[in-house]
């Protein structure tokens, strides 16, 4: 299993850094059921980490504990070499952790354009008046933003589409419009929660394509959820299995492939 103490190069060149997040003795409960059981992972600077597992085996949960959504009872979130209290969703955010969701959440009334604008807000400082007024720092604030959203429209290809609005776009390019506005964060961490899901293969050739230069272009960390093990075992430098709230494997996709217990797992072996 790959040294996790220290960083290292994948077997395409590209040097993974020291560790970013830190999930220690992460233990979750919703009333008496534990939907995560004292869990322990991390992710790596410039790396791609997979987060796989049987449905309900507690992967969108991990998800939502690194996003802020959800508060462990027990365990500790290390970010970027530091503690991290409780916090909401927002204050999340605003540490540089950006996210998109299983069920799509954009806003279907406004167009492709000002639906990746709202992935600014975290980096607008000006206030009410300002904007209202719109001269001076706001502008120069606005046109920086807009130059921001602008090149994430051309890095995925969606130039075509920038005016109109996201309730009348098919499904494939509805998730293509929730990963631009989740980079328009600029995250340190990019958490993506089933990327591939309803697409057909063309749309999930697409995506897999832009999930892989964005790791190489922006150089951001990626964690995703994901059911398709050949796009996982193809996109990810490691993977964490889960099953009924537990890690049952960790380490590349070749070691993982092997693991006995997540075979088992996947094939529906009976649990005492």
């Amino acid at each position: 299993m790959k040294d996790t103490a220290a960083p290292y190069v994948t077997t395409d060149g590209r040097q993974i850094g020291d560790v970013l997040m830190d999930m220690r003795g992460i233990t979750l409960r919703f009333g008496g059921v534990e939907a995560i059981k004292n869990i322990s992972f991390d992710i790596r600077e410039g790396e791609i980490r997979a987060i796989i597992g049987p449905n309900g085996a507690g992967k969108s949960s991990m998800l939502n504990v690194i996003s802020g959504f959800y508060n462990p009872q027990e365990g500790e979130v290390w970010f970027r070499g530091e503690k991290r209290p409780a916090m909401k969703p927002f204050q999340v955010a605003r540490l540089g952790i950006a996210r998109t969701f299983q069920n799509i959440a954009l806003f279907d009334g406004m167009s492709v354009l000002d639906n990746i604008m709202t992935g600014r807000l975290t980096h607008m400082k000006t206030g009410m008046l300002s904007q209202m007024i719109w001269k001076g720092r706001a502008e120069r604030e606005e046109v920086e933003n807009r130059a921001v959203v602008e090149r994430i429209i051309d890095f995925l290809e969606i130039q075509a589409i920038r005016k109109t609005p996201v309730g009348r776009l098919p499904y494939g390019l509805k998730k293509r419009v929730e990963l631009a506005r989740a980079l328009a964060a600029e995250p340190k961490l990019l958490l993506l929660d089933e990327p591939m899901a309803g697409m057909n293969v063309e749309e999930k050739e697409d995506m897999s394509r832009f999930i892989l230069d964005v790791n190489d272009e922006f150089g951001t960390t990626i964690a995703l959820i994901e059911h398709d093990m050949g796009v996982v075992m193809d996109l990810s430098d490691r993977v964490v299995v889960m099953d009924y709230g537990r890690k049952i494997g960790d380490g590349t996709p070749s070691e993982v492939r092997n693991n006995q217990e997540v075979i088992d797992a996947y094939l529906g072996v009976a649990h005492d």
